[in-house]
């Protein structure tokens, strides 16, 4: 549910000439993850998980169903309103849509690395961003080298512990 996969710039950049129902999935997912580090409504955050979770797996692919039913037809879709599928659309024709554009800039994609770190999942990442401004791995290795962890709530010594050495081998 929270698997958010690391992935680069030209990655992305690859897959946004593509753009397949995969890809979309995946960009939602990573919207979701972030706006929940930033802290943001739980309820847009859950939105944007179920229709990623639909469209994954969703036996036809999203591009022809704009194709050839537009918005409507992308609004057959469980979990897929008149935002969702707006922002699709943005996707297929451009690889990305404003509101990632916008949210990538008040809070860095980065920010979605520290969950690759042992011992930090979604709620100590937000703790970490939100309280700290901690919003890449450099960050996060400045802070760890300072004694920050010692500061973060819900981290005890064996968290602290198996996040310094994730960050050794990351």
């Amino acid at each position: 549910m929270y698997n958010v996969k690391p992935m680069g710039l030209l990655d992305w950049k690859r897959r946004a000439q593509t753009m397949d129902n995969e890809a979309i999935a995946e960009r939602f997912t990573r919207l979701a993850a972030l706006m929940e580090i930033r802290g943001d409504d739980t309820f847009r955050i859950r939105s944007y998980r179920n229709a990623a979770e639909v469209i994954e797996t969703w036996p036809n692919p999203l591009k022809r169903i704009a194709e050839e039913e537009g918005v409507k037809g992308l609004q057959t879709l469980p979990g897929v309103g008149k935002a969702i599928s707006g922002k699709i659309m943005e996707m297929l024709e451009s690889g990305t849509f404003d509101a990632w554009e916008t949210l990538t800039l008040e809070t860095p994609e980065t920010a979605l690395d520290l969950l690759c770190v042992d011992g930090v999942g979604l709620k100590t990442a937000a703790t970490l961003h939100q309280q700290f401004k901690i919003s890449s791995l450099d960050d996060l290795r400045k802070f760890v080298a300072g004694g920050g962890l010692e500061m973060v709530d819900g981290i005890g010594e064996k968290s602290a512990e198996r996040i310094m050495e994730s960050l050794k081998r990351l």
